[in-house]
């Protein structure tokens, strides 16, 4: 899919509706590109958004899609709160959607917990207070956002406001949602167990996400990322859950707020009062009754299933047994028929859903995706057993693991297999060549230079590292100037941007223009970058996005 950037006026100078000029892009969010434009009616800077087409929509579904998108952002745009993002306009042009909205200045939290790592518990409780607010009111106005992560929080730079942000996959109840039949929403290291299930959800699958943030605001990492997709799946659905010391003093709250059966998860209104009392006192009190949560296991059985029918104010709640029939015996054969009942539960989740594990693992909401709906589940459950049947005693072969999908190169490209060990598409006819650990990809007449470069990490992340090349680079790039470092991300990764203009390496090149992406994946440094004449910064720009947008580590 191109960018803003591949089409005439790239994102420099094309105006859209009239009103709103592209002046930069942003990075990925939920289903779409975001820029950074100027309101020329009202001279103020805002984000837009826009929404790309999935190509493998026929020319009804693309409008069909369009239609409904721009519902659910209309619908998003009357929510009020300080703490959510700002919908100022939603536009069409040439048939593309385009959702205009506040512009915060300042990055995600992802990006601030990548730089910094773990964040005290009063503002991760004053962070949470914030979340609870923004979520009640878009629970009232019947809207779930279902992709609450920490790359979908934004911490306002001057004034430290969290701003709860990309509601692009949100679910307005009541009416047929932007997300297609029978597949997966959400980023699954955030998401509640009985959404991976593929089962309806309301408000307690957003707070399930908001202790799954707490935690890792708290200890600097996910209490769920594991290695592979399966592994996540596993954790959240199965693995008894153990947060850090460093979560210790929130423990009542996240603990609550992580309990795997959503009738017994802790409501948004406790869990404000438990976050309060800790930020007036110093401490959280117990929870009534047991007092303290004690570890969380899942229930025998696996899952919670819901009815089908809606609770006042339009969410589906779970119904009140599970797997209602005959209690599991007790002893090794009733534990491994619990574990392959589960272990269905994971495959119906991935396999049954439809999605890629480069999906899931990646949250393409992004961060760059295609997110999608849990609405009607591929895979429904009984009494007493699943669809995914399960005979006790015997075994079901589960399929082989979902492998990322190969990028697809656009037209006039290839897709190159390096053999540094990534996949990038390349314009045809570009020519590979080495300069140390650099990797270049130059047009025939060498005009145009591809690079790429892997290394290991470097202080302060990437946009640290994009800073000191920044510095540097009078004494790198003759006539160096024009340069700009925007923070931003790459898959919901942090990430940093470097934009410059200088004089190339002799007169006959004349002058260029440079676009260099870094960013962290892999516990790996990597840089992509093109470098091309300044009065084709357009082309340049184009190869650029292409680079970014299909490169592939491994």
């Amino acid at each position: 899919m191109g960018s803003l950037g591949d089409r005439a006026g790239g994102g420099s100078d094309r105006v859209i509706a009239g009103r709103y000029r592209l002046e930069a892009r942003l990075g990925r969010g939920g289903m779409g590109i975001v820029w950074r434009a100027t309101d020329l009616l009202l001279g103020r800077q805002v984000a837009v958004k826009e929404l790309e087409r999935d190509e493998t929509l026929s020319d009804t579904e693309a409008t069909q899609q369009h239609e409904r998108s721009l519902r659910e952002a209309r619908a998003v745009a009357q929510l009020r709160h300080p703490h959510i993002v700002v919908v100022h306009d939603v536009v069409v042009e040439d048939e593309q959607p385009f959702i205009v909205m506040e512009l915060i200045e300042g990055g995600s939290l992802a990006a601030r917990i990548a730089r910094h790592g773990p964040i005290d518990a009063e503002t991760v409780a004053r962070m949470g207070i914030d979340l609870l607010g923004a979520l009640s009111t878009a629970h009232e106005a019947g809207i779930l956002h279902r992709d609450l992560k920490p790359g979908n929080v934004l911490m306002e730079r001057d004034t430290g406001r969290v701003v709860l942000t990309d509601f692009g996959i949100a679910q307005v109840t009541g009416a047929t949602t932007l997300t297609e039949v029978g597949s997966f929403v959400g980023s699954p290291e955030y998401t509640a167990p009985e959404r991976i299930a593929g089962e309806h959800t309301g408000p307690e699958s957003d707070l399930w996400s908001l202790g799954a943030l707490l935690v890792t605001a708290l200890a600097g990492e996910s209490p769920f990322r594991r290695d592979s997709i399966g592994g996540v799946l596993h954790a959240v659905v199965y693995e008894e859950i153990r947060p850090p010391d460093s979560a210790a003093p929130l423990l009542p709250a996240v603990l609550g707020l992580l309990e795997r059966d959503p009738r017994r998860r802790l409501a948004a209104a406790e869990a404000e009062r438990l976050l309060r009392a800790y930020v007036d006192t110093g401490r959280m009190p117990e929870r009534p009754g047991n007092g303290r949560p004690g570890p969380l296991t899942p229930a025998p059985g696996g899952f919670l299933h819901p009815r089908r029918g809606s609770a006042p104010g339009g969410f589906l709640h779970p119904r009140r047994e599970l797997f209602p029939g005959r209690a599991e015996p007790a002893g090794p054969r009733g534990r491994q028929s619990r574990a392959m009942l589960i272990a269905a539960a994971l495959v119906a989740a991935v396999a049954g859903a439809g999605v890629s594990a480069t999906a899931l693992l990646l949250g393409r909401d992004g961060d760059g995706g295609t997110p999608t709906n849990s609405a009607s589940p591929s895979t429904t459950v009984g009494d007493p057993t699943p669809t995914v049947t399960v005979t006790q005693g015997t075994r079901t072969p589960e399929p082989a693991p979902p492998r990322p999908s190969t990028p697809q190169p656009p037209e006039g490209y290839r897709l190159a297999k390096d053999p540094e060990g990534f996949t990038i598409a390349v314009p045809k006819g570009f020519k590979r060549k080495t300069d140390g650990p650099r990797v270049f990809y130059i047009s025939p007449s060498g005009t145009y230079r591809v690079g790429i470069k892997e290394t290991d990490p470097e202080p302060g992340g990437p946009l640290a590292a994009q800073r000191r090349a920044d510095t540097e680079g009078p004494r790198n790039n003759p006539g160096y100037r024009n340069s700009e470092v925007t923070e931003t991300t790459r898959n919901g990764r942090p990430a940093a941007l470097w934009e410059f203009t200088w004089d190339g390496f002799s007169e006959t090149e004349g002058e260029r223009h440079t676009y260099d992406l870094c960013w962290e994946e892999g516990g790996r440094m990597y840089d992509v970058w093109v470098s091309g004449p300044a009065e084709q910064a357009e082309q340049t720009r184009k190869y650029f996005d292409t680079a970014v947008d299909t490169f592939v580590r491994g």
